[in-house]
């Protein structure tokens, strides 16, 4: 699996738990999801992404975004 999946899967996973979370604890839990899509639309435009960058030191194979 590439970076760019791993970014997606990762950005994925932590958006539905936040959801869940805030449906089923507290609506504080929506902060979760909207700091992934921040970190989303910053990484869009300045093509910074923290979490592509530990996975490319871990060795990851890169993709075509990161």
């Amino acid at each position: 699996m590439s970076i760019d999946r791993m970014v997606f899967a990762f950005a994925g996973c932590f958006v539905l738990v936040g959801v869940a979370l805030s449906w089923l604890v507290s609506p504080w839990w929506l902060l979760v999801p909207a700091f992934v899509g921040a970190n989303m639309l910053q990484a869009a435009f300045s093509g910074f992404c923290p979490l592509a960058k530990i996975l490319k030191s871990l060795g990851v194979k890169p993709g075509a975004a990161f």
